[in-house]
């Protein structure tokens, strides 16, 4: 398996009517996520204990909330918020 990042069922709904460039900053964020987790978490089937807690980023034109599921290598976004929507 490797590492991916998908949207929630929240956010998926959301980004029928997000701005294109505003989503393109978003898989930006989410594709460096991505990066990190295979960097922080070689192992991560062997991963033990909880997940590490979501967290709020900022991206131009908005913000995304996202979780980490280390045993499933994904990332997670659970919320976009686009300041000029």
């Amino acid at each position: 398996m490797s590492w991916k990042w998908e949207y929630a069922l929240g956010a998926q709904a959301s980004t029928r009517s997000a701005p294109a460039p505003f989503l393109r900053e978003v898989e930006k964020k989410a594709d460096e996520l991505v990066r990190m987790c295979e960097v922080t978490y070689l192992h991560a089937g062997d991963h033990q204990g909880l997940d590490p807690k979501g967290a709020a980023l900022p991206v131009p034109g908005g913000m995304i909330t996202y979780q980490i599921v280390v045993r499933r290598e994904r990332v997670y976004i659970l919320q976009i918020t686009a300041l000029e929507w």
